[in-house]
């Protein structure tokens, strides 16, 4: 279908401004212009926030507690914000969270995992394992039901959330309950798929983009790794269940499409849904255009089938 009438209008400014390609942009200047674009939404009400920083066994990470009510035993969401890798931290995920926290009686906890490429892979993969470890040990401590976590993010952030359900089957734990995927980047040696050559300009997120964001994130001997690029796993078979969500005008539709069927495929409870006339980048989005209220919806209903039964 044609893009919704607030995607054309969007697309249609952006465009206008002829900005630069990322590779000429400082990355501390594609950060911080990231932060404007996506900043806190206070006004979505949660009953508490909580910044914190955790210890790992290599390093320490901050993450943000958002608890929809103080009381115990509450499952965990686990959000893993995206960017590419590159940008994003916890302002800019700060929406997402307090509205799965509203929207699933959840506490989620976001994950400011090191960014590329003054941190490359598996830097952010380990990092975000990491603090599913300190979870399933420590996040009772906090209200949080270690036996009921879940992973979640979207872009990059859905390629960590689904790292890092790998990582917990291949090495024994932590469980994992399920896992959100929303428009999951999966997949970083093949930039020719349908999806790349259609909209490989213009609608946002373009194929140079992401072939830079891999290029910040990892060496391309790197990019058949399991853990940098999900759908090389051998099997996907004992993985939580899925969902996996997509933007029609979206260079990383069917790879995230294909994952999701793999999936499938393989015996795990998965759901591919894609969102026609969305672009790149919606679920942060609930807020200023309400057709992507939906997405946000549905990523709720599952969350709440899975954590609360």
């Amino acid at each position: 279908m044609s893009l919704i009438p607030a995607y054309f209008e969007k697309l249609k400014e952006l465009n206008a401004m002829n900005s630069p390609p990322l590779r000429k942009v400082p990355v501390d200047l594609i950060r911080e212009t990231f932060r404007t674009m996506q900043p806190e939404r206070s006004e979505v009400k949660v009953a508490e926030v909580k910044d914190m920083v955790i210890s790992t066994k290599s390093h320490r990470v901050p993450v943000r507690l958002y608890l929809p009510s103080i009381g115990t035993k509450m499952p965990v969401v686990l959000m893993y914000h995206g960017g590419g890798w590159v940008i994003g931290d916890l302002t800019t995920v700060d929406g997402q969270c307090r509205h799965v926290c509203a929207g699933t009686g959840a506490m989620v906890v976001a994950v400011d995992y090191r960014l590329a490429p003054e941190h490359r892979f598996p830097t952010a993969a380990e990092d975000c394992y990491a603090v599913l470890r300190w979870a399933s040990e420590s996040i009772g401590e906090f209200g949080g039901d270690a036996s009921r976590i879940a992973v979640a993010g979207d872009s990059a952030g859905g390629n960590l959330a689904a790292v890092v359900a790998q990582m917990s089957r291949d090495r024994g734990g932590p469980p994992i309950v399920c896992q959100l995927l929303v428009y999951p980047v999966i997949d970083g040696t093949n930039f020719d798929t349908r999806s790349y050559v259609e909209n490989a300009i213009g609608f946002g997120l373009s194929r140079d983009d992401m072939m830079w964001f891999w290029d910040q994130y990892t060496d391309k001997a790197d990019r058949a790794n399991p853990y940098a690029s999900p759908i090389h796993a051998d099997t996907l078979k004992n993985l939580p269940p899925a969902l996996v969500m997509t933007a029609e005008y979206d260079v990383l539709r069917d790879e995230g499409e294909a994952y999701g069927e793999r999936l499938k495929e393989e015996g795990v409870d998965a759901e591919v849904i894609r969102y026609d006339g969305f672009i790149h980048g919606f679920f942060g989005e609930t807020d200023v255009i309400p057709d992507t209220r939906q997405a946000m919806n549905q990523a709720c209903y599952m969350l709440n089938r899975h954590l609360w039964n």
